[in-house]
């Protein structure tokens, strides 16, 4: 069972939205502390309409509640990604002895297959889950802006130019996938034998999670090898480094590793979560603010789609993404 004694930190961005310099350069010393330990925060006063992201979790329970055979349709086996549409429950193993417990619903850039993780989405037909394409898309545009303000304010807070990342998170093969889940409510014995999600480190740059109420976020705190729940903040996103932002600042900024345990609960439990993959050109190579004279990087240079690739490998069982889409 997770204990709650490390605190992960709560920032307001409000400022930086405002204009406001001084509460920037407090917001980007905030940011600074918690990206370096522990690796997670909650970031309250964005721009994310909570009339949205009411409306979205709505949608996606009356889009998991749809037959098996409707979601089955979708699978993301007929996606020419491999990487969009619908995933049962036991698609994923990200931890030794569990199989995830969670069916899931991705998208991403509505883009013709072309490259690595490029194509066309999946839609259930309107008919039967009336306006949930519409606020997925919605929903879509809306965190992947909320996406480029916290990279200049990363940028920011590495030292770096404001629009030092716009081209990484903001380009037309900028890579950055959102996905829905659920998570099946379990009893207390259930609980003790799954995971919702086991534990792993996020693949890519940064994370954005809209979670309900319920709780099961998970971080591990490695001074003391201990697991420690997230709490729910309300109008909050937690927001996480992942691996390739810890390679590309030189282990300044930490991808921590988290799992999500089964909801011991009398409802399921939803959360949409955004990931920043990146550029696929781009070569993750040791940021010149992050490395002091004399010090060498700890990382070979390696480009986003090479990174990504050996990861999705590693999480489905030999998947590289569909030839189709290359």
């Amino acid at each position: 069972m997770a204990i709650s004694d490390v605190a992960i930190p709560v920032i307001d961005i409000s400022g930086y939205i405002a204009g406001d310099a001084l509460r920037t350069s407090q917001i980007a010393e905030e940011l600074k502390a918690a990206c370096s330990a522990p690796g997670f925060f909650q970031i309250v006063g964005h721009d994310v309409p909570a009339e949205l992201r009411t409306r979205l979790f709505a949608k996606i329970a009356q889009f998991f509640a749809l037959p098996l055979s409707k979601k089955l349709a979708l699978h993301r086996d007929r996606s020419v990604t491999g990487a969009r549409g619908y995933e049962g429950i036991g698609a994923q193993a990200l931890e030794d002895g569990f199989r995830d417990q969670k069916e899931g619903f991705m998208i991403g850039p509505e883009l013709p297959p072309g490259r690595f993780l490029q194509g066309p989405n999946l839609w259930p037909d309107e008919n039967d889950c009336p306006g949930f394409q519409s606020t997925m898309q919605e929903y879509y545009a809306a965190v992947r802006g909320l996406s480029l303000t916290m990279f200049r304010l990363l940028a920011l807070s590495l030292r770096l130019d404001e629009n030092y990342f716009d081209a990484f998170v903001d380009s037309r093969d900028s890579i950055s996938t959102c996905r829905a889940h659920r998570y099946p409510r379990v009893d207390v014995d259930q609980a003790m034998k799954s995971r919702g999600i086991g534990a792993h480190t996020d693949f890519g740059a940064m994370t954005f999670l809209l979670q309900d109420d319920i709780g099961g976020l998970e971080v591990f705190h490695r001074p003391t090898s201990t697991w420690h729940a997230v709490p729910y903040v309300e109008d909050a996103y937690v927001v996480n480094m992942g691996d390739m932002m810890e390679q590309w600042t030189n282990g300044r900024y930490m991808s921590t590793l988290h799992r999500v345990i089964s909801p011991v609960s009398d409802r399921d439990r939803y959360s949409v979560v955004f990931f920043n993959e990146g550029l696929l050109d781009q070569v993750i190579d040791c940021i010149p603010t992050c490395v002091k004279p004399g010090e060498a990087p700890l990382h070979e240079p390696v480009t986003v789609e090479a990174h990504l690739r050996r990861r999705f490998a590693d999480s489905y069982g030999g998947y590289s993404g569909k030839e189709s889409a290359q």
